[in-house]
């Protein structure tokens, strides 16, 4: 289920980094299911051992 609210408060910047990608998909499993995460972020999520 999307949580709209939070996706309108948490835009993912332009042009972002790698870490500000793990950042908002890091918050965003945290605050919304609205999508699997899944694919390289995954991998990046699980390499630097963050637990979501």
């Amino acid at each position: 289920m999307i949580n709209k609210e939070w996706h309108l408060a948490n835009r993912m910047p332009k042009n972002p980094t790698l870490d500000q990608r793990v950042q908002w998909h890091v918050e965003h499993a945290r605050n919304c299911q609205c999508r699997k995460l899944e694919g390289k972020i995954l991998e990046e999520i699980k390499k630097r051992g963050i637990k979501i």
